[in-house]
């Protein structure tokens, strides 16, 4: 090939961004849309909504204030959401989907957690400005659903320390009664991440709330990360203790409470 020809094909190929504009000028990949947690404006409307369980999430969280944190929804959360609601999923990749869910609500409520202004050394001497965690953290799964989101927490802090809240229902009574509860000694002093991955009713974590509380942790120092929320239990939760945090991936009318049979196999 002559050098000409060569350099004059090359000017005649479409550039990375003009490839870029055409694929998103077109219909195959339609715009959704989105929503950030913690935000306190309303989210923008793109093309091609969906009314049924978008709409719900942003009613949810408007009417429940900023203590209910979602996570920003992407194509990727979707799918996640949809396998573990699909009953066709089979055991292996429920559980697959679940941890990877999990870790995401677990990266997101760390990132709830104080940090502090640090300077460090790289290894050619350059002092970089950065930050880190601020001691004083654990996490409190309320058994037994709410241990299958503990390893996801350890992935991400390897030394930090993990309560355990039992609480099941009253055969007489039906109302929500604790059993068991053992945490560090000096969870008073700390930020707690407490876990239970479906709200429902809301009853069951109100009721472990209540346990933290009698042990000096306050409300404002919680943070309850869960998969999947009812507009019920949120609402009763926030109402009950104003100050909690509530960090989840959706709110929907309809939870899957077959999670913690699923995951653990008791199905």
């Amino acid at each position: 090939m002559h050098t000409e020809t060569f350099f004059t094909s090359l000017l005649s190929m479409p550039c990375h961004n003009q490839q870029l504009n055409n694929v998103s000028s077109g219909q195959e990949h339609p715009m959704k849309q989105v929503r950030f947690a913690n935000s306190s404006s309303v989210p923008a409307v793109l093309s091609n909504p969906e009314p049924s369980d978008v709409s719900t999430q942003h009613d949810s969280q408007d009417n429940l204030g900023p203590q209910l944190k979602l996570l920003p929804l992407n194509d990727q959360i979707r799918e996640l959401q949809t396998i573990i609601r699909d009953k066709t999923t089979s055991r292996g990749d429920f559980v697959f989907c679940a941890d990877r869910l999990i870790r995401l609500v677990v990266e997101e409520g760390l990132n709830q957690l104080p940090y502090s202004e640090c300077t460090v050394t790289t290894p050619t001497g350059y002092k970089y400005e950065g930050v880190k965690f601020e001691r004083g953290n654990c996490g409190v799964s309320i058994m037994r659903s709410g241990e299958a989101m503990e390893q996801g927490l350890r992935d991400c802090c390897r030394s930090i320390r993990i309560g355990k809240i039992l609480i099941q229902s009253d055969e007489e009574t039906q109302k929500a009664k604790v059993y068991y509860a053992k945490f560090p000694p000096d969870v008073y002093r700390r930020k707690v991440l407490l876990m239970y991955p479906i709200l429902s009713t809301g009853n069951t974590v109100i009721e472990a709330v209540r346990v933290l509380i009698e042990h000096g942790v306050q409300p404002r120092h919680i943070i309850l990360l869960s998969l999947f929320s009812t507009p019920h239990g949120a609402k009763s939760i926030i109402q009950e203790f104003p100050d909690i945090t509530i960090l989840t991936t959706e709110v929907h009318p309809v939870a899957p409470t077959h999670f913690g049979q699923r995951y653990f196999g008791t199905d």
